[in-house]
């Protein structure tokens, strides 16, 4: 039986992994063994999503996180590279833009063992976004490129990527299979609304935790200085990343909105179905308000979903504090209509379809 290495160390990795990973175990034609980094170490942003998901255990764990970029990704390189040594998969599979993709990736190509880039051919422009160098990086020597949208595509191209010996394929989102599939059993999996004491539609729901936010005092105080002020007017809940919690403290921002632990995906689910509005510098929380039918406000300078923006379901509006509330103001009187299809459907099948025939 052929066989395919899976990379992940992140929350939205394991989201997209848990979906392929099923398809794959469906068809049983495939061997996969998963890596986990753990970029991503929190129970509550790491193992809760394997046992919620029922993603197969990892067959390796390399506990690598807390280090500076080029630590991380050269330990994880070192790492991975062992392990592919003893596996001798066919492909290796990353997924999006973190050090765990670009060191699996790496690791792989130096092995000459074929790369498969699920959610490529995205860009914000912004070369000073770690997560940007690590996108084109790996779609540079990744063999199977697998893009979430039209966008995506267009980036490659516009890349030459056409004249380089590589899969280029549309085959969607694939966090929108994830998003369907759980959406069937999240609310009978979670009780947060009732714990959290919170009402439909009633409730903003935030996230921020990217680094050029949270290292940045400047940027995190007008943030957080306008979170306060919608809190005034509607409830604003924050699941509360480390990474944001230390900045907070190291800041010293103090803070009246709601902070809950990170969540679990039922929990997320439940509250991105049941919120009035997103706020947040995610790239897949984007997308996964999209999916639920929810406005977003991006809080960054730039946005690789520009099709949302395009659209009207999303306004990036940066650190300002005053664009942020200004865009609150706006999508409390605009309701979109969410019919628009933008990331195709069944998209996880493609994808095995386009790994199985690369392999054999």
């Amino acid at each position: 039986m052929k066989k395919v290495v899976t990379v992940i160390g992140a929350r939205p990795q394991f989201i997209k992994a848990a979906v392929l990973s099923r398809i794959i175990r469906q068809y049983n034609a495939i061997e996969e063994v998963i890596i986990h980094t753990g970029q991503h170490f929190d129970v509550n942003m790491s193992s809760v999503f394997f046992e919620e998901m029922k993603i197969p255990k990892p067959a390796y764990n390399l506990e690598i996180n807390s280090l500076s970029h080029g630590a991380m990704t050269g330990q994880m390189m070192g790492e991975i590279e062992k392990i592919l040594a003893v596996e001798q998969p066919e492909a290796l599979i990353v997924y999006g833009d973190t050090n765990s993709t670009l060191a699996g990736a790496l690791a792989a190509k130096k092995m000459n063992i074929k790369v498969v880039h699920i959610e490529a051919g995205l860009r914000s422009f912004n070369m000073r976004m770690p997560e940007e160098v690590n996108r084109i990086l790996t779609d540079r020597i990744s063999d199977l490129l697998s893009c979430p949208s039209q966008e995506a595509i267009q980036n490659l191209e516009n890349e030459g990527f056409q004249n380089l010996p590589v899969i280029i394929e549309a085959h969607g989102d694939i966090m929108k299979d994830a998003v369907s599939y759980y959406s069937q059993f999240s609310g009978n999996n979670s009780s947060i609304l009732l714990d959290k004491k919170l009402q439909k539609n009633n409730f903003v729901l935030a996230t921020i935790h990217r680094q050029e936010n949270t290292d940045d005092i400047s940027k995190l105080k007008n943030i957080f200085r306008a979170l306060e002020k919608i809190h005034n007017t509607q409830t604003v809940i924050l699941p509360l990343h480390p990474r944001t919690r230390k900045a907070l403290k190291i800041f010293d921002i103090p803070s009246n909105i709601n902070f809950i632990n990170p969540v679990g995906y039922f929990d997320m689910l439940e509250l991105l179905k049941n919120c009035s509005l997103v706020i947040t510098d995610s790239g897949g929380l984007q997308k996964e308000a999209f999916f639920v039918n929810k406005q977003c406000i991006v809080v960054r300078e730039q946005t690789e979903w520009v099709e949302l923006e395009a659209n009207g379901y999303a306004k990036v509006v940066g650190s300002d504090t005053k664009m942020i509330l200004q865009a609150f103001d706006t999508f409390k009187t605009i309701k979109n209509d969410f019919m628009i299809e933008l990331y195709g459907n069944n998209v996880g099948e493609k994808i095995y379809q386009s790994i199985y025939k690369l392999i054999h």
